[in-house]
């Protein structure tokens, strides 16, 4: 087949004018575009096409284009089903992610129950632990309880004996204004047989002589005498007899033996009032009285020590010690006259533990028959029976 007198040559229609590539039109259709022969590939050496070869080149080209044109659908083809399935991957593992994060979430979830469990538990049991606590604290405050209202029970019933018209304290109060007054009544009865009144005549056979008085020695001439008598008073006296001053140191072989004689008379009723009085108050003495006229003795237990052995002594073993009683007279022994005078102060010191026990303060350590009266005094006063 000859070409036409319009048809250009291959030769010339490669080599002059630019070479046509079919491409797709806007509406998806395959077309013919002119693109310049710099950029077809080949285009410096062009393939020469006999023009008998040219209806087979032709064929070739166009199958070349419909397979192409089949194989960029089917790369569409595929583009499409990857970027699907792209998606669906990426999905996917969006899902999965979010799949991992909610598992996290539900395992710390489970992880927060669980301690939450077992802190429920160990509360359970504390709780547990004190109801049993408290079941035991009230059943024992039940019990306290019972038992102290039976005590109240108890407390009222002995409150309406104690407190009633014929009630114990009532009567114990009788019985106590009873005993005072029997107390009153004996006291008043030693009053009566030892009667404690001021001196106002001494008889000259009780006035010191000259003699006696220049040769006494006085300690202090402006001490208190144990009679209780004082400056510009009338000394006291018992049964009559006036207790003679305690401030010599040594009677002289020239003393006047009546006046001794008749301070040892007067301490002995003194003693012998002062333990009837402690008799009928029940008051043990702290120095305990042996009574004999004017010749009676205050007892005063001592400690004495004493070493078991020499042996024991050298090696300074510890010493034993025992209560030794000590007699000291209530008369004038020769010419020392200590031991009397501290016997004098031990019988004061019982008077004023008799006026301790009724509530009373003593005179002063010298006022021997001032404190007996004074104790005698408020013993038989309305004031005893009524405190």
């Amino acid at each position: 087949m000859e070409p036409g007198p319009s048809s250009p040559s291959p030769s010339s229609a490669c080599a002059d004018h630019p070479t046509p590539a079919p491409e797709e039109d806007e509406e998806g259709g395959r077309g013919w575009v002119v693109v310049p022969a710099s950029e077809v590939p080949g285009a410096d050496a062009p393939k020469v096409i006999d023009w008998e070869d040219l209806q087979q080149e032709l064929a070739r080209v166009w199958s070349l284009s419909a397979a192409l044109a089949t194989a960029r659908e089917r790369k569409a083809l595929l583009a499409a089903r990857l970027q699907s399935t792209l998606e669906a991957r990426k999905a996917s593992v969006q899902q999965d992610n979010e799949l991992a994060e909610i598992r996290e979430r539900v395992q710390a979830r489970a992880d927060f129950m669980w301690d939450l469990k077992m802190h429920t538990k160990k509360m359970t049991e504390d709780v547990d632990d004190r109801r049993e606590e408290l079941r035991i604290k009230i059943r024992t405050l039940s019990t306290t309880s019972n038992t102290l209202s039976t005590a109240r029970n108890k407390l009222k019933e002995a409150d309406k004996l104690l407190s009633g018209e014929n009630g114990l304290h009532v009567r114990l109060k009788t019985v106590e204004r009873m005993l005072r007054t029997r107390q009153q009544y004996m006291t008043a009865q030693v009053a009566h047989l030892y009667p404690v009144r001021p001196l106002i005549e001494r008889s000259p056979a009780n006035k010191p002589s000259f003699l006696n008085s220049s040769i006494l020695k006085t300690r202090d001439a402006e001490s208190m005498a144990p009679n209780g008598s004082q400056n510009g008073q009338a000394p006291l006296a018992i049964l009559g007899l006036q207790l003679s001053k305690l401030t010599m140191k040594k009677t002289g072989y020239f003393s006047d033996k009546t006046e001794i004689q008749n301070s040892a008379t007067a301490l002995g009723y003194v003693a012998h009032a002062v333990s009837l009085i402690a008799s009928y108050l029940d008051v043990p003495l702290r120095y305990p009285l042996r009574l004999g006229g004017s010749r009676s003795y205050v007892l005063d237990r001592t400690p004495s020590v004493e070493s078991s052995s020499l042996a024991s002594a050298i090696s300074s073993a510890p010493l034993s010690t025992t209560m030794r009683t000590m007699e000291f007279p209530l008369f004038f022994e020769s010419q020392e006259t200590t031991r009397s005078a501290y016997a004098i102060f031990l019988l004061n010191k019982d008077i004023e533990q008799l006026l301790n026990h009724i509530g009373a303060e003593s005179l002063g350590p010298r006022h021997v028959l001032a404190n007996l009266k004074q104790l005698t005094t408020i013993v038989q006063s309305q004031q005893y029976i009524s405190n």
